[in-house]
């Protein structure tokens, strides 16, 4: 079981789990002081590590430079379906001994895909580091794609496929906002889950052809964090991913030029598990190391975090033409979406909802937040980005994709300065650029049964 840390609650003033250490000239902007450490293998494998001795547990994430974006029209899913096939075992370890070898020694292990990576991961206690590290690399190098795993997952994938997005309310619209909000730009125009039709078209030759270009040491990074010593940790990396052979043709990835949307986008979908009516919107905007998104995650959240929220109040608290309202973006490596969603009280109208977002919007893109919404919001976005790295994975995991977004994990030491860095003017500014109606991609949910352009 992966044990967690607990920070000092009184965040804002200082930050005593090691190894973060408060900013003596401010204590009330804290700045993390990871000691990371970087190495990189000679096939090209990138190694990132975190001591922390505070508990006895170890985090294990081996990152892939592959997800949705990397596919082509025709065979979406792939990377989802391999953070299936992974686990379907290799040369030394049988199909279903993952799972056992990590659960029966105390770790819990998983996977997870995206547009931009796919990930695997062990948490185990501190004395099995060597464990996690041989099994994932033991699969780097030696995965089993037969015809009878790859017809088997295929099955798993179609049937989650079913639960998650067919049978689940409101799950078609936000894919279907995704596409629409990109529509025209492939990488990020399709979900990374795919689709039944690119599954049941999907052949053994392609799904081999896919592995063998991007699961290599050199489009992976691996990540450890908790208790462990460095010089022990790196032999044994050496000893187990040295001879994993690198691809010396991994796919360059090209994107697409970005459309321009110089009118807004419309759709209803109809769902029959939806039990109200929603309306999802959506805007493009820049990645998310780009300076006007970190601005934008703020107007994000003065617009959508919680009850204390702008659309909240006007929608919810006030009106009660809402059961919920939230704003979020996504993340993305390339070109990031702007999310808003408002599940629709009982008799609530959809036009007079998005008028009324439309009027939030517009107030923020004239007046900004005031100066008691930018300390808000900043106190609860300190909280969150320190309290989101109390766990040796969730270390493991941002250092893992800072290393590979931006070519530097130790960057993530910045990261919450330039959150901090964003003035109320930036917010202002920012909401008036992206978030405009001209830009914007609506769906509306209506219960029932498929979908309506």
């Amino acid at each position: 079981m992966l044990l967690r840390h607990t920070l000092a609650l009184a965040i804002a003033a200082s930050v005593a789990l090691s190894p973060i250490a408060a900013s003596a000239q401010a204590p009330a902007a804290p700045q993390l002081r990871f000691q990371v450490k970087r190495h990189k293998l000679d096939n090209g494998l990138r190694v990132v590590m975190l001591e922390d001795h505070t508990s006895p547990t170890v985090a294990v994430d081996v990152v892939y430079d592959v997800g949705g974006r990397n596919e082509e029209r025709g065979r979406s899913g792939f990377a989802h379906l391999f953070e299936h096939m992974m686990f379907q075992g290799s040369k030394n370890v049988p199909r279903g001994d993952h799972f056992k070898l990590v659960t029966s020694h105390g770790g819990t292990l998983n996977g997870t895909t995206s547009e931009d990576r796919t990930n695997y991961f062990e948490m185990l206690p501190s004395s099995e580091l060597a464990l996690g590290l041989w099994l994932e690399a033991d699969r780097m190098k030696s995965l089993d794609i037969s015809q009878k795993n790859f017809e088997n997952q295929r099955a798993v994938v179609k049937e989650e496929y079913r639960m998650r997005v067919e049978n689940a309310a409101y799950v078609p619209a936000s894919i279907r906002l995704q596409e629409l909000t990109f529509q025209g730009y492939w990488p990020y125009e399709h979900s990374a889950i795919g689709t039944m039709r690119d599954l049941d078209a999907a052949e053994l030759d392609w799904v081999r052809a896919f592995h063998a270009s991007y699961y290599a040491p050199n489009n992976a990074v691996l990540s450890i964090a908790g208790d462990f010593e460095e010089a022990e940790a790196l032999a044994l990396v050496k000893k187990y991913f040295g001879d994993a052979r690198p691809q010396p043709n991994v796919p360059r990835f090209d994107p697409p030029p970005l459309p321009a949307q110089t009118a807004p986008r419309s759709t209803v979908v109809e769902d029959g598990h939806a039990k109200l009516p929603a309306v999802f919107m959506g805007w493009v905007i820049p990645p998310s190391h780009e300076p006007d998104h970190y601005a934008l995650e703020l107007a994000a959240m003065l617009l959508g975090d919680g009850e204390s929220s702008r659309l909240h109040r006007a929608l919810v608290r006030e009106r009660s033409l809402a059961i919920g309202a939230d704003a979020q973006t996504g993340g993305n490596r390339g070109p990031d979406m702007f999310e808003l969603d408002v599940k629709l009280a009982s008799g609530a109208r959809v036009d007079q909802v998005v008028k009324l977002v439309e009027g939030q919007i517009a107030d923020v893109a004239k007046l900004g937040p005031s100066d008691d919404d930018m300390k808000k919001l900043k106190n609860r976005l300190r909280a969150k980005f320190l309290f989101g790295l109390q766990s040796n994975f969730a270390r493991a995991q941002k250092l893992a994709e800072m290393e590979l977004y931006r070519g530097d994990a130790s960057l993530l030491n910045a990261e919450l300065d330039k959150y901090l860095a964003v003035t109320k003017d930036d917010v202002k500014r920012v909401t008036a650029k992206y978030l405009t109606p001209s830009r914007r991609s609506l769906v509306e949910v209506k219960p029932g049964h498929g979908e309506k352009k």
